[in-house]
């Protein structure tokens, strides 16, 4: 009789596991905060991370409850908001926008938008990647010109 109860013992396992993640969902946002040099829009060889800045993600879920977290980037200039919660109340759509560069030579926003809003309809366990923020340096280095 063991084998039949190693059967139920599995049955009841599985049975266990897609009842939880049916009801739970875990969402990811991530994006880069880089140095735009040349302060020319785009990044190239010149350009480089920014460990170290803010950055803001504001989220409306389904149920209509407003998220807002904070989030910092790491060595290699990369943020990450991630959150489980009922799949009822999961993200619905988010904004992310730059707060702060604490690098003195890089501090300055280089692109005009304040923010980028998204709709977040991925399923559970995906990410969604930002487009990169820049910041670019008071005064461009004579390389650029």
């Amino acid at each position: 009789m063991e084998p039949a109860r190693s059967s139920i013992d599995l049955l009841l396992l599985v049975l266990l596991l897609a009842f939880c993640s049916a009801e739970a969902w875990t969402g990811e946002i991530r994006g880069r905060v880089v140095c735009d040099v040349c302060g020319d829009a785009s990044i190239g060889p010149e350009d480089h991370i920014l460990e170290g800045a803010e950055v803001a993600v504001l989220c409306i879920t389904k149920s209509g409850e407003v998220l807002n977290y904070q989030a910092f980037t790491n060595s290699k200039g990369i943020y990450t908001v991630a959150e489980t919660m009922p799949e009822s109340d999961k993200w619905e759509s988010c904004l992310a926008r730059p707060i702060s560069s604490f690098h003195g030579h890089c501090t300055r926003r280089g692109d005009a938008h304040s923010g980028v809003k998204f709709t977040y309809n991925l399923p559970s366990g995906y990410s969604h990647t930002v487009k990169p923020f820049l910041y670019k340096p008071a005064s461009t280095p004579i390389y650029c010109s």
